[in-house]
This record gives C-alpha cells, sequence and structure tokens, in this order.
C-alpha cells in the first residue's frame, strides 16, 4: 500500500495543512509521497522532504504549473495515480477545486472534510453543517479523500525523504491562466491568523463595520471576518466571509462581534480554540458555542477594548 499527498503551496512556501494530512496519512502505516506541483519549486520540494514520516516527494515541474489550475492538477494527479492506494489532501478550495475532477475521472467516490479515520476504508465527516457525523465505508480500490487539518496533529519536521524530479510536457496543459486580483492588506490571511475579528450584520454599515472592527483588529494583529448576512448586506468583502460557504478558520482566538451565530457560520469557526461573543440578545445562538460570552451593545464595548489594549 502506497500514499499519495497533493500538496497546496504558492512556489515559495508549503502550506502548513501539508503536515497536517502527513499525520492524516499515517494512519495506514504505508510509505507516504507528497506530490509537489509547481514551476520550479525547489524550495517547496524540500520543505515537505524535511518532514517527518514522508519517503519520498514527487516535485513536478513545469511552465504552465507555476499557476497550478485544477484541470491541470487533476490530469497530473490521475497520470501518476498507478501504484498508490490512498490519495489525499487537506481540504481547502485547493483541493475541493482538483480532487473531484481526479474522482470522476478514476471513476471512484470522493470523501470530503474527513474528521476521523476508523479503518482502511471508512471515515467518519461532518453533515447538515457539522450537526451530524456520519461514518463512511468505500469500496473504492483507491481511496480519494480531504481531511480536516484541525482534526490532525502537524507532522514535526527532522524527515529527509529522497526528491524524485519529474518534468511534465505540455501536452498535460487542459486550461490557460489569464489572471488575478490580489487583494493588499497588512492584516494576516484569514485562513491562517491566530486572532480573528468577526462582524454580523449588526455593525449596520460597511462604515461602522471598518470603523469598529479595523482599530479591534489592528491592535490585536488579527485578520478580520465577516458573516454571510454581512458580506451580503454589504458591509464586508467576499473574501472575508467565515462559514459553511465562505472560510473555515481556526485560529487561537475567535472573537465573535454581533454575530447571531447561525449553523452555517459557526461550522466556519468550530475549531477556534477560544470563542469570545459579544451580543445585545441574550439568546443569540453564538452563545451556545462561545467559551467567554458578553451581552452588551458592541458600538460601546469595541471601542472601550480597543481603548484598552496597549
Amino acid at each position: 500500500m502506497k500514499i499519495l499527498i497533493l500538496a497546496e503551496h504558492d512556489d515559495l512556501q508549503l502550506s502548513p495543512s501539508v503536515h497536517q494530512a502527513v499525520t492524516a496519512a499515517q494512519f495506514w502505516n504505508s510509505p507516504v509521497h507528497v506530490l509537489v506541483a509547481g514551476n520550479h519549486a525547489d524550495a517547496v520540494a524540500q520543505q515537505a522532504a524535511s518532514i517527518d514520516g514522508v519517503e519520498r516527494v514527487v516535485h513536478a515541474n513545469a511552465d504552465h504549473l507555476a499557476h497550478p489550475l485544477a484541470e491541470d492538477i487533476a490530469s497530473l494527479l490521475v497520470s501518476i495515480s498507478e501504484g498508490y492506494d490512498v490519495i489525499l489532501a487537506a481540504h481547502s478550495s485547493f483541493s475541493k477545486n482538483a480532487l473531484p475532477r481526479v474522482a470522476a475521472m478514476l471513476d471512484i467516490a470522493m470523501i470530503s472534510d474527513v474528521l476521523e479515520i476508523k479503518a482502511d476504508n471508512t471515515y467518519v465527516r461532518s453533515i447538515y453543517a457539522g450537526n451530524v457525523l456520519t461514518t463512511i465505508q468505500s469500496t473504492d480500490a483507491v481511496q480519494l479523500l480531504t481531511v480536516h487539518g484541525s482534526n490532525f496533529a502537524a507532522a514535526s519536521l527532522g524527515g529527509n525523504a529522497e526528491i524524485v524530479n519529474t518534468e511534465i510536457p505540455a501536452s498535460f496543459k487542459k486550461a490557460s491562466w489569464k489572471s488575478e486580483v490580489r487583494s493588499q492588506s497588512d492584516r494576516p490571511a484569514l485562513g491562517s491568523a491566530k486572532i480573528v475579528v468577526s462582524g454580523g450584520r449588526s455593525l449596520g454599515s460597511a462604515e461602522k463595520f471598518e470603523q469598529v472592527l479595523s482599530p479591534l483588529a489592528y491592535k490585536l494583529g488579527a485578520a478580520l471576518g465577516a458573516t454571510r448576512a454581512a458580506v451580503d448586506a454589504g458591509y464586508a468583502p467576499n473574501d472575508i466571509q467565515v462559514g459553511q460557504t465562505g472560510v473555515v478558520v481556526a485560529p487561537e482566538l475567535y472573537i465573535a462581534v454581533g454575530v447571531s451565530g447561525a449553523i452555517q457560520h459557526t461550522y466556519g469557526m468550530r475549531d477556534s480554540k477560544i470563542v469570545v461573543a459579544i451580543n445585545q440578545d441574550p439568546d443569540a445562538p453564538i452563545f451556545q458555542v462561545a467559551d467567554y460570552g458578553l451581552v452588551a451593545d458592541l458600538f460601546d464595548v469595541i471601542p472601550e477594548l480597543t481603548a484598552a489594549i496597549q
């Protein structure tokens, strides 16, 4: 049995979630290989090789992989899938885009966002926005899955895996990258931030969302998040939406300001280590998942809290 992990990276830095995927892969007690696909992503390949538990790194190099697209990654994965019994990746927008295509091309099922591996082909995952846990058994010869990173400890460094360099021909190119627009911000990236300050529709407007929450986030070195209701109301941009249809976060501290606590939102922040909720409504569902709650007017509390932080 052999396991192949699809590594997420930016051609310079390996995603921390790959370490968690390696831990998940060690359940099978079998050789673990990591696929690093990119354009001369040598530094990333070295980082993957240094993870304890990795036996081999397959470094797939091609010009068109400088901007890895789901179609190209899926084609590459299928081409090297022979001999692997398990193909997995950390659950993210990247893997959610690529792996279902692999499933279709190999005619196998994909099991997404696995919380626990019970047996060689048996997994636990959540449904209904995290309110129900279901156990799934796959009968496919190749197991294809994504794992919920925060449920698995990060594998440590100390490995010295073999790196196999492979040039990928242009014929593997299935899609063309045109352009991308990246938002510029001094704040930490939402998905990896240690502290997140999130606002809900109670902020009332885009101006108040920025005026009330940004100073607090700045002082804490936190990322800004928002509920879907706040995004739909135009108070915050779509890329900071936290929830089932947005970004899933697992910070050390999550501060929910004027957030009611709909299940679609709590799904996206349920793995936060400490949750602090501030809401005027004592019956708001957010208090059911909060470690600390304050029933108060956010427009009074947040400026006072911000001023008190040195």
